[in-house]
């Protein structure tokens, strides 16, 4: 169902939280107070997003970005305008070393994309640095902690979080609890080898959201979309444990030479989770090479054709805008130059 939510910065959710201001020490942002405009977000139809937590940083080290006629263009603006994306997605760390992702950090880029009237996923690493399948490291602060104190520093994080966001009248429709959890979270007390241990903490994001957003959606993201096993190994520990979630997150990245096989056992895997576990699904991460646009636009029309009839919510493209060889020689993107390719032009259809 669609439904269009206008929210009035500073009044409604704002009204019950301190308004932030400044920046903390070691967040390279600043966030002043709210504008009191109201701004219209069109919520509930299929996602069409982009996660650039990158942005920020990119800007600061100067990158540009340019629409198709060659005219200079703010990235979230030209994503939405010239590629057809509705939603931002933003990934928020605990301590980061250089301040990116961090609280600050992460609630300028949700002003902005809020300004745009472009819905928000926000997803927590619980980490001071990238957490994926085989990195989990709990933040340095919290790593003599039991799991009662895990549980309550998760809760102030996503408070924390939360709270700054509706002090400037932005709300999520989406937010993760871990990213790619495949393994498990927080390390070594989250690991899915104890798996009572990783649902409660699931079931402690899911709560600390929903004592502030009631109505967002709450995800348990994983890797490898196309891989049955490992979401029967964490969807079936929650199940088994009670876990709480609303939405089961997927990340895919085919690869040139073998993107149908993967797109079909990704599509196999949909129908499988959506059944077994009664939960839609987000495709919360996908790329292919920049140098692949061609066929990234035929993978993802396929994914968005072939899933029309299943319970997928939506699909987002991870750091679109990174340049090629970024940190490290990250090549997944899907602009060239700065300009957009046509990557994700299927999402200017639906």
């Amino acid at each position: 169902m669609k439904t269009i939510t206008k929210i009035l910065a500073s009044i409604g959710l704002a009204a019950a939280v301190a308004v932030p201001s400044g920046c903390s020490e070691d967040s390279p942002v600043s966030n002043p107070a709210p504008d009191n405009k109201p701004i219209e977000i069109e919520r509930g139809t299929f996602a069409k997003g982009a996660d650039v937590s990158w942005l920020s940083q990119l800007e600061a080290e100067g990158e540009k970005f340019y629409s198709p006629d060659g005219s200079q263009t703010e990235c979230m603006e030209l994503l939405k305008e010239y590629c057809g994306v509705n939603a931002i997605r933003l990934r928020v760390w605990v301590n980061p070393s250089q301040g990116w992702n961090n609280i600050d950090d992460v609630l300028a880029k949700a002003r902005r994309a809020n300004s745009l009237g472009l819905r928000l996923m926000i997803d927590f690493h619980f980490s001071d640095t990238w957490a994926d399948p085989g990195n989990q490291k709990t933040p340095a602060a919290w790593a003599d902690l039991d799991m009662a104190g895990l549980k309550q520093a998760m809760t102030s994080h996503v408070n924390k979080m939360l709270t700054s966001l509706a002090g400037y009248g932005i709300e999520p429709e989406w937010v993760q609890i871990g990213n790619e959890t495949s393994s498990g979270m927080l390390y070594p007390l989250g690991s899915i080898d104890n798996p009572q241990n990783f649902t409660e903490l699931v079931s402690t994001g899911y709560d600390a959201v929903k004592a502030v957003f009631p109505n967002a959606s709450v995800i348990v993201h994983l890797d490898k979309g196309n891989d049955k096993w490992r979401y029967d190994r964490i969807f079936g520990a929650l199940k088994a444990n009670n876990g709480k979630y609303d939405m089961i997150g997927m990340s895919v990245y085919p690869e040139p030479d073998s993107w149908e096989s993967t797109v079909n056992d990704l599509i196999t895997n949909i129908g499988h989770v959506t059944s077994t576990y009664g939960k839609p699904v987000m495709i919360c991460e996908i790329g292919m090479d920049y140098r692949e646009g061609a066929v990234c636009k035929k993978v993802i029309s396929e994914i968005m054709s072939r899933t029309a009839a299943l319970d997928v919510k939506g699909i987002f493209y991870w750091e679109p805008e990174a340049p090629a060889g970024y940190n490290g020689g990250y090549n997944k993107g899907c602009f060239d130059n700065g300009m957009p390719t046509e990557a994700l032009d299927p999402f200017k259809t639906k």
